[in-house]
């Protein structure tokens, strides 16, 4: 269970700033979690400003929407640098999707925010459909002072999921899917591709 750093309020000049990533595979409940913190931070009645890569087009033009239907405004925005540039006075920024964005300018962005006193909360995929390390996320993770890997759960056995397996045949690096294109996998079943699920696969499991 994350346990939400305390903020006290003092001038922007005092305030302590930090980085909190949230990552795991699709499915797994990053937006979900991302939504919640950003929420406590309304509730705090806190400056809060939220952003997402505007290629994310999947559930809503502008809103960030998870997977179980939680929604949160947001601003689309086509670089790092335009969240440094409408962040403003807030204390609170989050940031989905992060892994969709240029991995050097949203580093250091984010140490920009983090630096100037800010609370910088980003959720994104730590893996993309290849099992490999995804965009920024690992440098992002490095800089956190807080990191929180979330899991889904294997489509193919049940087993604790932290990979992306795509069904369709692309090989682009960045294709925009729900349950239709992806589906989450355990590390064996990820490995195992086409075969995981098959009679064979079965056979040998129930043996």
């Amino acid at each position: 269970m994350f346990i939400e750093p305390s903020r006290r309020r003092e001038p922007p000049h005092l305030r302590t700033g930090w980085i909190e990533v949230i990552c795991g595979s699709m499915f797994s409940g990053k937006t979900e979690e991302l939504i919640r913190r950003l929420n406590r931070a309304f509730i705090a009645k806190l400056s809060v400003q939220i952003f997402k890569p505007a290629i994310d087009t999947r559930y809503h033009e502008m809103n960030i929407v998870s997977h179980n239907d939680s929604v949160i405004q947001s601003r689309p925005v086509q670089s790092a640098q335009q969240i440094f540039e409408l962040a403003g006075d807030s204390e609170v920024v989050g940031i989905d999707e992060a892994q969709f964005f240029d991995d050097k300018e949203l580093l250091e962005v984010c140490n920009l925010l983090a630096n100037s006193g800010k609370r910088v909360i980003l959720a994104g995929l730590d893996m993309d459909f290849e099992g490999k390390p995804f965009g920024c996320m690992p440098q992002l993770m490095a800089i956190a002072e807080y990191v929180t890997k979330v899991h889904a759960i294997c489509v193919v056995c049940g087993d604790i999921a932290s990979y992306s397996y795509r069904l369709v045949t692309s090989k682009e690096k960045v294709l925009l899917g729900e349950t239709d294109s992806y589906e989450a996998r355990c590390r064996r079943c990820f490995q195992l591709g086409e075969k995981a699920g098959s009679k064979e696969w079965v056979y040998e499991n129930n043996d």
